[in-house]
């Protein structure tokens, strides 16, 4: 809804009208420092988890991609499972995590503005490639033969929604964010989202790679087997 009105909110477009908007108490600081200290506190521990609990030892890289995944796990299972059950009540409403992404907001205001496609893919998001990215973590602890199945459909998912997300934005003329501010345009809209593009087709090519050795050594296997009963 349009207004003629100075609006009492700092999203965009600056014509919206959002009656129920209570200010974050907390300062954009603090929001930050604790998001990024809960996510470098599951780093550590997964980082250590991986060296005492894998069944066998595992290379620099593959403790890395664990790490990944658990705050995967934990972005998407708590912040956007929050979102997705909460995210009428965001814009009056004071708790951190409302407030955390009141935030993020002022770099994509459909996320206060009940959208249906933000709703359905935070959704998605929360229920399966949240769950799913523990399940990579613990599979690879465990050696199961299924690990990098997981974290190829886990990563092909992300991708696939963020390629969506900026997409839909793309095509509104990026009319929910300040274009070129550079905290809520490049950090939270382009740096933050671009993540799960950037890391999740690192992990595609792994996936692919080692699935298709896998593949190529059951070839020859099984083309051996049958040389010796021919």
């Amino acid at each position: 809804m349009a207004t003629n009105a100075s609006p009492s909110h700092p999203y965009w477009p600056r014509h919206l009208q959002l009656d129920d908007f209570v200010p974050n108490d907390r300062p954009t600081w603090h929001i930050l420092a604790s998001l990024f200290s809960a996510s470098g506190v599951l780093v550590v521990t997964t980082w250590l988890l991986s060296s005492r609990a894998a069944v066998i030892p595992l290379g620099t890289w593959r403790r890395m991609s664990l790490c990944w995944f658990a705050v995967c796990g934990f972005i998407h299972m708590v912040i956007e499972g929050w979102f997705s059950l909460y995210h009428r009540d965001l814009l009056g409403d004071q708790a951190f995590l409302s407030q955390l992404w009141k935030e993020y907001s002022m770099g994509d205001s459909r996320y206060l503005l009940n959208d249906n496609f933000v709703i359905s893919m935070e959704t998605i998001t929360a229920c399966l490639w949240g769950p799913l990215s523990l399940w990579v973590v613990i599979a690879f602890l465990r050696q199961q033969s299924f690990r990098f199945v997981l974290q190829l459909v886990v990563s092909m998912g992300q991708i696939y929604g963020d390629v969506l997300y900026f997409m839909t934005e793309y095509i509104d003329g990026f009319q929910h964010g300040e274009v070129g501010h550079p905290l809520y345009f490049w950090f939270y809209f382009v740096f933050l989202n671009a993540l799960w593009l950037v890391v999740p087709g690192i992990l595609v090519l792994d996936s692919v790679r080692q699935l298709a050795r896998a593949q190529s050594m059951l070839d020859t296997k099984t083309t051996k087997t049958k040389r010796k009963q021919n």
